[in-house]
């Protein structure tokens, strides 16, 4: 049976971590003058894929 595929979008938008996944937050890309400061300090760090998500997010990164 051939390998499975990496969704490549998948890929550029979620890491590994050690017990979770990593994404980026929504919203930060563009009119952000108008954005508060505070605003854009919390949307700076990573979040994690919820716990519904998981299962969904790890078969299309190619893990178990």
């Amino acid at each position: 049976m051939p390998k499975m595929k990496t969704v490549r979008g998948a890929a550029k938008r979620f890491k590994s971590s050690k017990n979770k996944i990593k994404r980026g937050a929504a919203y930060r890309s563009h009119i952000l003058t108008k954005k508060a400061t505070k605003r854009m300090r919390g949307l700076k760090e990573a979040k994690t894929v919820d716990s519904r998500d998981v299962s969904a997010v790890k078969l299309m990164l190619g893990k178990k």
